[in-house]
């Protein structure tokens, strides 16, 4: 997860639970935020949709090695003092325009859970301490992929022929724009995004279209969607008082990652540690299934994800990285605002 390095890095926790605010306990370093609290699709989901009917699932355990910390737990598992420390609401194959058919939690779901949570707590330590925390914390937001996986590159589904990938890219725009609001209406001010990675360079992608290389058509098909984050960042920025939002240039990190994958101690980038079919990628990893023995050399686990030696490099850059892949401020300056 791009969260693993923040969690490594920030002790989480509304100061609330017997630990002091400033507290070094875990990770070593002294706590930056009061909590995290997380929203997102299956890059980023650990259990929300577990009880779902779905085969959807995020349902193994988390990579953990790193962290001395509590794992910030899934709504659907958070009680008590549990979400003290920050709540994650991601749900496997979520998205902001949402498919009735597909059984996930959607953003505005999300949204209405993170509100559940809100309400718990303040009944439980009051308000205007829980409205000052709130305001430090970090809320992170990971989603867009499903919106075009599921949405508007599945075959014979009716969106692409109702929007070109401007059209597109603004819909979805100005509904993020929206749930934005919503979650900065709740007293949310630190945001972190992440973009959308080089979606055409996936190996579900490469086996749709049957692709030894990357799918330029789907690479540009997404571009938009980035420019306009980008822009719309700099407008809630701008118009949003006391508002951070910060950027991660995920498609600028994986361009890099595999036009120089070697020397990032990678080689085999078209190909998944665990799957099936062409480049493993028409069908996903299954449960009980042999994954490959060298994962550290993959970028891919499976058609849709990067391996945990990826996550942790990207997760490095966003919370050290300059401007050039996480704009206008790295998770790290953000966190001590």
């Amino acid at each position: 997860m791009l969260l693993l390095l923040l969690l490594m890095n920030d002790k989480v926790a509304l100061g609330q639970d017997g630990d002091p605010v400033g507290s070094t306990q875990g990770g070593g370093g002294r706590e930056m935020v009061p909590a995290l609290f997380i929203f997102g699709d299956s890059l980023i989901d650990n259990g929300n949709n577990n009880n779902l009917p779905t085969f959807a699932k995020a349902n193994y355990y988390p990579y953990a090695e790193l962290l001395g910390l509590p794992l910030i737990p899934a709504y659907s598992e958070a009680s008590g003092a549990q979400v003290l420390h920050g709540v994650n609401y991601a749900s496997a194959a979520a998205g902001r325009h949402h498919r009735k058919k597909l059984r996930c939690i959607p953003f505005d779901q999300q949204i209405r859970n993170f509100q559940n949570t809100l309400d718990q707590v303040t009944d439980n330590l009051g308000a205007s301490d829980v409205s000052n925390a709130i305001a430090r914390c970090i809320f992170f937001v990971g989603m867009g992929s499903n919106d075009y996986l599921n949405n508007y590159l599945m075959p014979n589904y009716n969106t692409k022929n109702q929007y070109n990938a401007q059209q597109y890219a603004d819909l979805l725009v100005s509904e993020y724009s929206r749930q934005l609001t919503t979650l900065y209406n709740l007293g949310a001010r630190k945001f972190v995004l992440a973009g959308l990675g080089r979606m055409g360079c996936i190996p579900r992608i490469l086996a749709q279209y049957q692709m030894d290389r990357c799918s330029e058509e789907v690479n540009q098909l997404v571009m938009p969607f980035n420019a306009n984050v980008k822009t719309m960042i700099n407008n809630l920025n701008a118009n949003l008082p006391g508002a951070r939002f910060t950027f991660i240039d995920i498609a600028r990190m994986f361009e890099d990652l595999l036009t120089n994958y070697r020397s990032y101690g990678f080689s085999v980038i078209d190909r998944v540690c665990c799957g099936i079919g062409r480049n493993g990628g028409q069908i996903t990893c299954l449960p009980f299934q042999t994954p490959c023995a060298n994962r550290e050399q993959y970028v891919f686990w499976d058609a849709f994800h990067p391996t945990e030696a990826v996550n942790i490099m990207f997760g490095r850059k966003a919370f050290y990285g300059d401007q050039s892949v996480v704009y206008p401020m790295n998770i790290q300056q953000l966190a001590s605002l």
